[in-house]
């Protein structure tokens, strides 16, 4: 056996090793999503709002408390996520939103939506549609998107 042949080897033994560790640690990781998820929607309730703004910003930006932000894994602290600021009853308080219904979130509308803590699970519309309007592009991407369009090409989202 040549010096090739033990390489090989020694690396397919190692990469075997890393794959099984990541199997070990995604089952772990997905177990404890399934936990949280339980917990979140043992504990949502329903609440009239209504959605001021929508925006991805870092978590110490969004004006979360200070308890919150101090609970949150270093590593997220500097990562943008979705935030979503509204007026419940008379105050005013900056939530976060599933990034799976972020984009669904009708700006300037009441809703009606299901709030674990300072988490949004989902939002049913209270009044009119919940679909949001289809936002105009402007610029060179919207320049971009008519051109593909008259040539018969889909534009690019």
């Amino acid at each position: 056996m040549g010096k090739a042949a033990i390489i090989a080897i020694i690396l397919l033994v190692v990469l075997i090793a890393v794959l099984i560790v990541l199997y070990f640690v995604g089952k772990k990781m997905q177990k404890r999503q399934d936990e949280n998820n339980a917990m979140l929607q043992a504990n949502k309730q329903y609440v009239s709002m209504l959605i001021i703004d929508k925006k991805r910003m870092k978590i110490r930006d969004a004006g979360l408390p200070q308890a919150v932000i101090d609970q949150t894994p270093k590593a997220l602290r500097g990562s943008k996520m979705p935030i979503v600021k509204a007026k419940i009853g008379p105050q005013i308080m900056s939530l976060i939103c599933d990034e799976k219904i972020f984009e669904d979130v009708p700006v300037k509308k009441e809703v009606k939506a299901a709030v674990s803590g300072i988490y949004i699970l989902e939002v049913k519309g209270l009044h009119g549609k919940t679909a949001t309007e289809k936002v105009q592009k402007k610029g060179f991407k919207a320049w971009v998107d008519k051109l593909q369009e008259k040539a018969g090409a889909k534009p690019i989202k």
